[in-house]
């Protein structure tokens, strides 16, 4: 689940300032403990030190801000192979990559889509699947990740 959009705006310039970009923050609610987990990236890659000095500072930032009710664990994580989309530029940026969507609802009787990435138009995301292109709704896409060759 995408993290509230404060405390994404909050940690962007921590992030950037140390030379990475924060690619997205997901928070996950629990029973006893949540889960904030940032994703990073940079064009060298990221590594367990970028992580742990990532972590380390917006830790500080954190606990000064409280952003979040109650106790959750910071994770600090590269985007991977898989990495998920968050901003709409990502459309623009990853075109003619694999991609997958998963809807709220359903769209021609479907909530899950795979193809290649053509682009954003308008408000909808477009992707090529078997030869045919798809056009979906933005504000239907529940979760997209970007299929990026290692």
């Amino acid at each position: 689940m995408k993290a509230p959009e404060r405390v994404t705006n909050l940690l962007e310039p921590v992030v950037e300032g140390l030379g990475y970009e924060l690619v997205g923050v997901e928070y996950q609610s629990g029973r006893q403990q949540g889960l904030l987990r940032l994703y990073i990236d940079r064009p060298e890659g990221v590594e367990v030190d970028d992580c742990a000095r990532v972590s380390h500072q917006v830790s500080g930032v954190l606990d000064v801000e409280d952003p979040i009710a109650g106790e959750y664990l910071l994770e600090v994580s590269s985007p991977g192979t898989d990495r998920p989309v968050f901003k709409t530029t990502d459309y623009d940026r990853f075109v003619g990559e694999q991609v997958r969507l998963r809807l709220h609802g359903r769209l021609e009787g479907r909530r899950k889509f795979r193809g290649r990435l053509l682009g954003l138009r308008g408000d909808n995301v477009v992707i090529e699947e078997q030869g045919e292109e798809v056009a979906v709704p933005i504000t239907e896409i529940d979760r997209a990740h970007v299929e990026l060759e290692p």
